[in-house]
């Protein structure tokens, strides 16, 4: 894998993280939230993020930091299909 590949992924994943940490606990973020948060252009460029976004929070659920949600439920990152959520995962003190 390239470094800028590399890099881009560890960006989204700190993206995803510092949004989530941003809006509290419970709360969720979108994928193109990180997407348009990544992108620095004012056009639609966002959009050919979304699949590593959404890898970057697959590897954040595996790595046990957060979890995909669909309809608010938590949801098998691998087998999520359409729209999902993301949202850090509950700890129990």
């Amino acid at each position: 894998m390239a470094d800028d590949a590399r890099r881009t992924q560890r960006r989204l994943e700190r993206t995803i993280l510092d949004l989530l940490e941003r809006r509290g606990p419970g709360t969720t973020i979108c994928p193109s939230d990180a997407a348009r948060a990544v992108y620095a252009a004012d056009d639609d460029g966002w959009r050919a993020l979304m699949e590593p976004v959404r890898r970057a929070a697959r590897r954040l659920a595996a790595a046990g930091e957060v979890e995909i949600t669909q309809r608010g439920r938590p949801v098998d990152p691998d087998r999520a299909r359409g729209p999902i959520r993301i949202r850090r995962i509950r700890r129990t003190p």
